[in-house]
């Protein structure tokens, strides 16, 4: 498994259910044998191979948990907490015939092998004691891998998000799931939930975002990427009272769909990145105040435009190129 420059925006993003999804992922368990299997071969500490040395690819090594911290290269591939900021995660889950796709060579993690990837990474990356390699340790690394995590500020505000909500019975998750939704908790435990289609991105239209309407007192986080919705979805998702992240990326929408979004009073985390929105549509996102990321790479938007949106929201980070 090679790694590219880990490239693309950044977003958080929701998982995909799997029998565990309420469970916590036990990572030497649960993701060391894949990681194992399919990437670590290309990953792991110099080593000489038939008289030639071999270096990890990209200078990345999965073979240790104080490694994979390190990350690459280019940079840091791990995020806790944000699997969209872990590049270890966005690559596998390019399309194959995307430069940047991971493994490039060999056989590809599984659908369930990336959920609970990306599971493992939002609920903080925690190694479990599993340090593995030593090799080119450098000193105090192995207490940095071993640190436990530490609650983010999200799940507090998930805290306070939860008051009220209920828990959503099993004919909704049922109903939702026929519709080739993706529903996990956000947390161990919790009311509050992400939702995405991702093992069916092709095949998500407006009325597939339409069967997820019964569940939006619980929805906080929302993936849409690479669907084919139009504006239409963006009228349900504006019903979404505890959005607070939303990712759009590639899809068809336009400038007067984004109008739609202006009742998200809770929306901290927007991707717009490979959509046609313009500097027209940052003018509704100006009335977004509680929005804190905006990823807009190739999209239509200009700097100027985002000079003008970031004067009406202060503080507002924004990622254009």
């Amino acid at each position: 498994m090679s790694t590219p420059a880990f490239r693309l925006p950044l977003i958080i993003s929701v998982c995909l259910i799997a029998p565990s999804a309420y469970t916590a992922v036990n990572f030497e368990k649960d993701l060391l044998p894949a990681l194992t299997k399919k990437c670590v071969d290309c990953h792991k500490a110099p080593h000489v191979e038939n008289g030639q040395k071999k270096v990890p690819k990209a200078g990345l090594r999965l073979d240790a948990s104080w490694a994979i911290l390190k990350g690459s290269e280019n940079g840091p591939v791990l995020t806790p907490g944000v699997p969209a900021k872990s590049g270890i995660y966005e690559s596998v889950t390019l399309p194959k015939d995307d430069d940047g796709h991971m493994p490039s060579k060999g056989e590809d993690l599984t659908k369930e092998e990336i959920t609970l990837l990306k599971k493992w990474i939002e609920e903080g990356a925690d190694f479990g004691g599993w340090v593995g390699s030593v090799e080119g340790m450098p000193a105090g690394a192995m207490t940095e891998s071993a640190r436990p995590y530490k609650p983010r500020a999200h799940d507090l505000f998930y805290s306070a998000l939860e008051k009220d909500v209920k828990p959503l019975s099993d004919e909704l998750l049922a109903k939702a799931k026929a519709a080739g939704a993706q529903v996990a908790p956000v947390k161990v435990d919790s009311p509050l939930v992400r939702v995405d289609f991702l093992t069916g991105v092709s095949k998500c239209d407006d009325a597939k975002v339409a069967a997820i309407l019964p569940l939006k007192e619980n929805i906080v986080q929302l993936d849409l990427g690479r669907t084919v919705i139009t504006d239409a979805a963006l009228k349900i998702i504006g019903q979404l009272p505890r959005l607070i992240a939303l990712d759009l990326r590639q899809t068809k929408i336009t400038d007067v769909g984004i109008e739609s979004l202006i009742g998200l009073k809770k929306l901290e985390s927007l991707n717009l990145y490979g959509t046609e929105i313009t500097d027209a549509g940052l003018k509704h996102l100006a009335k977004l105040k509680s929005l804190k990321n905006l990823y807009l790479w190739q999209s239509k938007a200009t700097k100027p435009g985002v000079k003008q949106l970031t004067a009406a929201i202060p503080g507002l980070k924004v990622s254009i190129e």
